[in-house]
């Protein structure tokens, strides 16, 4: 079993940056791949970045150049930069770490890109 809880969300200029992390209790979260996901008002989860075990990662394209995914090991988290964000946005961020058939979600961070 896993605890997840995403931090880092806020209130952003579009253009600006975040971090966003994935932090993990009960267990190492290296042991786990981990996706990011965003969900927008009455919309399903997006999968926006994914990052395996072994460090491979992976981007939806629309964010490809812009947004980094990476495990900040010594924190027992998965840190997602976001760059250059846009008004379109803003959403709920959540991770979820997967290890076989056992899917792990956080509680979502809110990142909000307005002037």
């Amino acid at each position: 079993q896993v605890q997840l809880g995403e931090s880092g969300g806020g209130l952003v200029q579009p253009g600006g940056s975040l971090r966003l992390s994935c932090a993990a209790t009960g267990s190492m979260i290296s042991v786990f791949s981990v996706e990011w996901y965003r969900q927008y008002p009455e919309k399903q989860r997006e999968l926006v970045a994914r990052i395996t075990v072994g460090g491979s990662t992976s981007y939806v394209g629309s964010v490809k150049g812009r947004f980094t995914i990476s495990r900040g090991n010594a924190k027992n988290a998965v840190l997602l930069q976001v760059n250059s964000l846009k008004p379109e946005e803003t959403a709920v961020y959540y991770c979820r770490a997967t290890l076989g058939n056992y899917r792990f979600w956080g509680q979502g961070t809110h990142v909000t890109v307005s002037t």
